[in-house]
């Protein structure tokens, strides 16, 4: 590799509001996906419901740290939305995260980015 690592960015739209909305469904994918796609889980999932300004904008957002950097979801279960973040220090299955993801949320739409980040990062 010839930058830092790879960070993930994911879009599931057209989602099923219910899965969206569910904090324990949403802390188990943030607890089992960094193994399933060869990363090392270090933290316990931080994972709680959000209702700020905009009421149809509530959700539940969930971060968890991982050896090789972050995984980030945010949920719109009003607006069928999911993001989804995946930073890494070294190559991971990209395909198999993006699967997971696809078939968990039962999103109808996604899109999907893999940013190379630090290109000048000294090894």
């Amino acid at each position: 590799m010839d930058y830092f690592g790879p960070h993930m960015v994911i879009d599931l739209s057209d989602c099923n509001a219910e899965k969206l909305a569910d904090k324990e469904l949403v802390y188990n994918v943030l607890l089992e996906l960094p193994e399933k796609i060869g990363m090392t889980r270090i933290s316990e999932p931080d994972v709680f419901n959000y209702s700020g300004v905009v009421p149809e904008d509530c959700g539940v957002t969930g971060v968890v740290v991982l050896a090789e950097s972050h995984c980030s979801i945010h949920t719109f279960q009003e607006k069928g939305y999911c993001f989804v973040d995946i930073f890494s220090c070294k190559q991971f299955d990209t395909e198999k995260a993006l699967h997971e993801l696809v078939d968990i949320f039962e999103a109808r739409e996604c899109e999907m980015r893999i940013i190379e980040r630090g290109k000048n990062f000294p090894r």
